[in-house]
């Protein structure tokens, strides 16, 4: 049984005084039913770390090299998100393939970088609006699953976050049909490329737009296994009944 996963991506916002949120959802779901993932900046990585000690909630990190280390100025490598006390890494963000160019086999190369240093991977896919209205949706989502995701991945170390590039904080959602076609699509994709058994422990993440109110109805549709979020993330007040519905559909 996949165990459901409400992943929080903060992006580039927030300063020491927003780790209280982090304090704010261990108060409200002490013992969550759910696997809780934060990825806040780089800059916050440890102190997060260290606010979440003895709360079962994962930190990762926003982005990462392709190398452990070396002349990368700005860079920061898995293995440093490691040492930070880091258990995740979102790799291949559309705001990281538009904002700077990342092709499907850079990401590749940052999951693989990333598994190998024993984290798991949220490998990000989605299409633009122009590409949903051609009907080209499934074949982007087809050649960036056999573009980003590493031969060498498995159930444990693999989340795939489905994130419509036209619906990332624009309040525009997919109908439950289009959510629910991607989402199939995927699942049906992992089980021919690595068989039924390891695919049906991958975890496939909605991610665009997910909020308190339309969180219930998204974690009903098939295998949608949690939510990647963004700006409902940022405080407890908007993640926590995000939570909450995640927990309510694993019953």
């Amino acid at each position: 049984m996949r165990r459901k996963l409400a992943a929080g991506n903060w992006k580039m916002n927030g300063v020491k005084a927003q780790l209280a949120e982090l304090d704010n959802i261990r108060k409200t779901h002490p013992n969550p039913a759910v696997d809780v993932l934060i990825c806040p900046p780089a800059t916050l990585l440890s102190d997060a770390v260290k606010t979440v000690s003895g709360y079962p909630m994962m930190i990762g990190g926003q982005d990462c090299h392709t190398a452990n280390s070396g002349a990368h100025t700005g860079d920061i490598s898995a293995d440093m998100i490691k040492d930070a006390g880091g258990t995740a890494v979102i790799v291949g963000h559309s705001e990281r393939r538009e904002d700077h160019g990342e092709s499907d086999a850079q990401i590749c190369a940052k999951a693989t970088t990333v598994m190998e240093n024993g984290l798991i991977a949220v490998v990000c896919i989605g299409e633009s609006l122009a590409q949903r209205e051609a009907g080209e949706t499934l074949s982007v989502i087809g050649a960036q699953l056999a573009g980003s995701v590493p031969d060498t991945a498995s159930a444990a170390q693999l989340v795939i976050a489905y994130e419509p590039i036209w619906a990332i904080g624009t309040g525009l959602i997919p109908t439950l049909e289009q959510i629910a076609e991607v989402h199939d699509f995927m699942r049906e994709n992992m089980i021919q490329r690595f068989g039924t058994d390891t695919a049906n422990g991958i975890r496939l993440l909605y991610g665009g737009s997910v909020k308190p109110g339309n969180a219930t109805e998204i974690f009903a549709v098939s295998n949608v296994d949690g939510a990647l979020v963004g700006g409902a993330s940022l405080t407890a007040a908007d993640f926590c009944p995000i939570i909450a519905a995640l927990e309510a559909s694993a019953v």
